[in-house]
């Protein structure tokens, strides 16, 4: 059995604390408690696996608490889940800019707050697992130079695993930001394919393919600051309602943004230009033709030909034919002509990858 993970919950109401404890600790969590900032600042320096962080505390709030563990060179991939009020895209999108890795809303929903720990704490374990295999290569090829060869063996399945590692992570906040719906798992498997195919059709390197491919299900990560109420909203939106879900690309920039790695900055170039569209008309900026990144044209392309041959609550799936015709209409002024072309030039290949999806859910 794993050792238990410490996590520190940070909040001054009692009677929240206490809800939360039961629940980690019924999870087999140990819990450490601050009531406020100050002695939050304190406790995070001690053996800590996770800050699960009130937004609303006195003297100190959650944002500013989140800054300073930032700054702190020992604490800065300490995770954290910041608990913001039900609905208040600010406090989320300020969490985002503080550092916080991810939050969740009050009243607290338990299932999504076990899919977040669960997902932050696996990251951070596989990073810890990294490093300490790292400090031992440096060691042993520090000090012993007869075995450099497989020392440097040993450090390529380190950065193989890293790699993996870092994918499944991707995979998983691509899952978290969606996982209220049914199809999720599915929807990013094709979205996925589709911008493969895509990108080798538009003649891309295989570096730059792999990078796209992996990065596309990162796409929509910024949903995570929409209310359920707006994104699962069978009917049709209101002009309030859209501009609060427009929010999510630039929320997908920023969360994505600031990393060293090349899946996630692809992963946030994504998140802000899929929905850019190529007459200027998109958003959230309105750039046009090729000022538009190539992996945005790509997956505004793939994500709204998936969205359209997949049945919804709301609505059937339409037919491949159905779905060209549609898409042919927005040829040049949604679409890239070049990209949208390729799904018209391959259908049997296309096809076969729709039915290929169509599989049970993997999740």
């Amino acid at each position: 059995m794993p050792p238990a993970k410490r996590i520190l919950v940070v909040d001054d109401e009692a009677e929240h604390v206490q809800f939360l404890e039961r629940f980690l600790q019924g999870q087999g969590h140990e819990t450490e408690v601050a009531h406020d900032g100050f002695e939050a600042l304190a406790k995070a320096k001690v053996d800590v696996d996770l800050v699960l962080l009130d937004v609303r505390m006195p003297r100190m709030d959650g944002f500013e608490v989140a800054r300073k563990i930032r700054s702190d060179p020992d604490l800065i991939d300490l995770p954290i889940i910041m608990v913001t009020v039900l609905g208040n895209k600010d406090d989320r999108l300020r969490a985002v800019e503080a550092g916080a890795n991810d939050f969740v809303s009050k009243p607290v929903d338990l299932v999504e707050l076990h899919v977040r720990t669960n997902s932050l704490l696996k990251l951070k374990e596989a990073r810890d697992e990294i490093r300490r295999r790292r400090d031992e290569l440096e060691s042993t090829v520090g000090d012993r130079t007869a075995r450099l060869r497989g020392a440097l063996h040993e450090v390529a399945e380190a950065q193989r695993e890293t790699y993996e590692a870092h994918l499944d992570t991707i995979r998983r906040l691509a899952v978290v930001a969606e996982y209220k719906d049914k199809d999720t798992a599915r929807h990013i498997q094709r979205v996925k394919g589709y911008c493969s195919f895509l990108a080798q059709g538009m003649g891309l390197p295989p570096g730059e393919i792999e990078v796209i491919q992996h990065a596309a299900p990162m796409h929509d990560v910024g949903k995570i600051i929409v209310p359920e109420g707006i994104l699962l909203k069978p009917a049709r939106l209101t002009e309030d309602e859209w501009k609060v879900m427009r929010q999510h690309t630039v929320a997908g920039g920023g969360i994505l943004g600031g990393s060293t790695s090349k899946l996630l900055q692809a992963g946030e170039v994504i998140a802000l230009s899929h929905h850019e569209k190529w007459d200027g008309t998109g958003y959230p900026k309105g750039v046009s033709g090729r000022d538009i990144p190539m992996a945005g044209r790509i997956v505004a392309v793939a994500d709204v030909f998936d969205a359209l041959t997949s049945e919804r609550p709301y609505k059937k799936a339409y037919s491949f034919h159905e779905t060209i015709d549609m898409m042919m209409a927005e040829r040049g002024l949604h679409f890239d002509p070049a990209v949208l072309e390729i799904l018209v030039r391959h259908q049997p290949a296309v096809m076969d990858m729709m039915k290929r999806y169509q599989g049970p859910d993997d999740a």
